[in-house]
Order: structure tokens, then sequence, then C-alpha cells
């Protein structure tokens, strides 16, 4: 059985703010370049100090493919496989809300999409649009089903926790 947090280059939060910056930058940089379009920034949340590695880019894969296909108008214009996680940016001529609604019922209802965290701009915003703004629940805890905010803010579950519960939805997924 795989273990997908014992291989990885471990990151320091100097890393993280720097990807954190670059993505931030490139979001706008794809707002400029494609002004009528929706936005999309396509991440994985991963606790802890290992960001990426062969078993994360395997289910960042497959849960990009599977949104994708759930979504289907919406088009890949950069990937980014960098130790501090892998990303997707991508356009679409929908609206941004409905994009967005759209990517919160696959990051609320699929096995993997509880892991990503995908963030949709409009055409006339360079803020992401809230589920809140779309008079959506925020966003729960995959362990606990409390405001996942909350959990994260409060250290509720710990790193080992979290990531447990990440391998066996990896382990579910590939059948390991």
């Amino acid at each position: 059985m795989s273990e997908i947090f014992k291989v990885g280059s471990e990151q320091g939060i100097m890393a993280i703010l720097q990807s954190k910056d670059e993505r931030v930058a490139y979001q706008h940089q794809l707002l400029n370049e494609y002004p009528t379009k929706s936005i999309l920034a396509i991440k994985l949340n991963i606790p802890g100090p290992i960001k990426n590695n062969q078993y994360l880019t395997r289910l960042f894969n497959a849960g990009l493919k599977r949104f994708l296909t759930q979504i289907k108008s919406v088009r890949i214009v950069e990937q980014w496989h960098k130790p501090t996680g892998n990303e997707a940016f991508a356009t679409s001529d929908r609206s941004a809300d409905q994009i967005k609604a759209a990517a919160i019922q696959f990051e609320d209802e699929d096995q993997l999409g509880r892991l990503f965290d995908i963030d949709v701009f409009g055409h006339d915003s360079a803020k992401a649009i809230s589920r809140k703004e779309l008079g959506f629940q925020a966003r729960k805890c995959f362990i606990c089903g409390r405001p996942a905010k909350e959990c994260a803010r409060s250290r509720r579950h710990s790193v080992s926790e979290l990531q447990r519960v990440i391998q066996q939805k990896y382990n579910q997924e590939f059948g390991e």
C-alpha cells in the first residue's frame, strides 16, 4: 500500500507564500488576457509539509479529470506541478456564477472534490466568487462536518488525522 505522505519535498511557509503570490499574479494576468471569460484556479488542499509527490499528482489528475468531465465548458490554459502543489488554471465562456455553482457541487459531493479548492473569478472582478454570494453554506470539514474554516482556524484536527483521511480517499480511489 502506498503511503502518500512519506515521500516528497517538505515545503516551508516561505515557499507556500511565494507560490500563493505567483498564483495571484497569474490569476490577474489571466483576467487581463481573457477579459470576457470566467477564470478558474484549481488546486488541492493538502495539510502538512508535503504538498506534492507522485501520489498527490495522481489524486489531482483524477479529480481534475472528473471535474472537467462534469462541467465540460472549461479549457485548461496552464498547469503547474510545483513542490508546493499541483494547480490548474482554466477559462470558460459560461458565467462565473454557473461555474462556481458547479465547482461547489463537485467540492461538496465528489469523493475527491472534497480535497479540491476551486476559485472562480468573473470577468469583472479580481476577487473570487464566494459560496456565500451564491447562497451556499460554508464548506464543511471532511472529518467532522463543522464549517471547515472553523476547524482549520482552531486546529481541531491534527495534520496526521487529516492526512489519514486523505490516505483513505486515495486508497478508495485507486484500490490500494
